[in-house]
């Protein structure tokens, strides 16, 4: 299952929600093509987060610069299509400065979880999906009853289906905590406790402004959907039609 987008427009444009997609690739294309692979470890070793540097007192500062480095082509467009899906109606409820400052503080809660299993690690973790987890963590508290179009693929068939959010970010978040428990925490790949780290870190940052919009009120008075009309897909209306791959 793949999000693909929601129903939910914002009121207002997410200005730091575009930033943010803009300044993730500008950074990409300013290392990324130009580095070989034996290049990019070095790189990513002094500018991405590695837990043994952190506990050795030095390299603060990759808890943010390691948000804005991706490893590969489909790491960058992969974050960005789900800041892109979530980020624009959480930043609506917050603001656009308060968005940036729980974007920023979600990504290095997700940095601490990923250290937590073995602060010696020494494998770099990069990546925006920390902070991207917070978004969705932050967006299911706000709006747990929002459509999200999911695209399905099963071996020889895809569909889309609008489906709850609570659904769709509770199996991603269950994914990433059994994933983090079977995989061995210094095995490099995806950064598991980070996801899982920036979800809960996003669910509690977000409980000020849920709490000031009526707590459980807010969620009756919207019926867990953002307080805007949701946009009508004709992919949510009718059954897609199956499409076969050919032989």
């Amino acid at each position: 299952m793949f999000p693909i987008r929601d129903h939910n427009p914002s009121g207002r444009t997410p200005f730091v929600t575009y930033a943010l997609v803009a300044i993730n690739v500008v950074v990409f294309l300013s290392y990324f093509p130009s580095k070989t692979d034996f290049l990019l470890n070095f790189f990513f070793y002094d500018w991405g987060l590695v837990p043994a540097r952190i506990m050795a007192g030095e390299g603060y500062e990759t808890f943010v610069t390691s948000m804005f480095l991706h490893a590969s082509w489909g790491h960058l467009a992969g974050n960005m299509l789900f800041l892109w899906i979530f980020g624009d109606n959480l930043e609506d409820e917050m603001g656009h400065l308060g968005f940036l400052l729980f974007y920023l503080l979600a990504g290095v809660a997700a940095g601490l979880g990923q250290m937590a299993p073995d602060v010696g690690s020494d494998v770099p973790m990069v990546g925006a999906s920390g902070a991207i987890a917070g978004v969705m963590g932050g967006y299911l508290l706000m709006f747990p009853r929002a459509k999200v179009d999911v695209l399905f693929i099963f071996v020889v068939f895809f569909r889309i289906f609008a489906i709850r959010a609570w659904i769709v970010l509770g199996i991603w978040l269950a994914i990433q905590v059994f994933s983090g428990y079977v995989t061995p925490a210094d095995s490099g790949g995806v950064a598991y406790w980070a996801h899982a780290g920036g979800f809960l870190a996003g669910l509690v940052l977000t409980l000020p402004v849920w709490l000031r919009r009526g707590a459980r009120g807010y969620w009756r008075a919207t019926e867990g959907h953002p307080p805007h009309p949701e946009t009508a897909f004709p992919t949510a209306r009718s059954p897609v039609p199956l499409i076969r791959r050919n032989r």
